[in-house]
């Protein structure tokens, strides 16, 4: 059986006590699975609560939804790595499609962002995903690469270890739509392909986000190319994402 990540994006949602409740109800009905790992991405206010409440499970880590480059200055409302190491992150989203799409994060900042959470230690999980024009215009994997080779600039090969690429395309996000497995796994090949020209060993995990659900987790972690999902809204009931992480056992 290959590794498998299921990582839970809780966007703009989640308290910090409703976190340590998701926590006691998710791991009564979970247990560790050899080859599985398990992320939580809460907002930055209940990093610190959540890294607490999942301390006893191993394969369990959490992360931060959006970093800054820089370790500290004048950022207001930004939350730099060291903070949010310190709150109990081990690594952090960079490109999402809603920082890329609401809050105009470029590809030139993603690049900055990955390399500094490389240089901390920590994961980078690299969002990338197209538009639905661009997907009409037949431009998916152009634009993909394009944030993904952006996503690793100055990114030295032995650093590619610690990162996880998320193909998360952008008309599927909260919309119910989503790409089929044979789709998706198609955009896989492509950005593993161009991991595997810039020096990575293989064993740089590539992730699926955009309306997973357990109606359709099953076939797209079919897919040889799939090694994971990114998940919102189904990630927030404990019981539910429980059902979805249980297809990894």
């Amino acid at each position: 059986m290959r590794p498998l990540l299921f990582a839970a994006n809780w966007k703009m949602q989640v308290t910090p006590e409703e976190a340590r409740r998701f926590a006691g109800q998710f791991l009564g009905a979970t247990g560790p699975v050899e080859g599985r790992s398990l992320w939580f991405f809460p907002s930055a206010v209940s990093i610190g609560a959540a890294a607490e409440a999942f301390s006893a499970r191993p394969d369990v880590r959490i992360g931060a939804q959006d970093v800054h480059w820089e370790p500290k200055g004048a950022f207001t409302g930004a939350t730099s790595i060291p903070l949010a190491r310190a709150a109990g992150a081990s690594g952090a989203l960079v490109g999402h499609s809603e920082r890329r799409h609401v809050f105009g994060e470029t590809d030139e900042e993603t690049g900055k962002k990955v390399r500094a959470l490389l240089e901390a230690g920590l994961t980078a999980f690299l969002c990338v995903g197209e538009k639905l024009e661009e997907r009409e215009a037949g431009k998916t994997e152009a634009v993909v690469l394009r944030q993904l080779r952006a996503g690793l600039t100055a990114v030295p090969t032995g650093q590619m270890d610690r990162l996880v690429v998320a193909y998360e395309p952008v008309w599927a996000i909260g919309t119910g739509r989503n790409a089929t497995a044979e789709d998706a796994a198609r955009v896989h090949l492509a950005l593993r392909a161009e991991l595997t020209r810039r020096g990575a060993t293989g064993r740089t995990p590539i992730l699926y986000g955009g309306s997973v659900n357990l109606g359709n987790a099953l076939g797209l972690l079919a897919q040889p190319e799939i090694d994971g999902v990114l998940v919102g809204g189904a990630s927030l009931d404990p019981d539910g994402w429980a059902e979805i992480v249980g297809i990894g056992g």
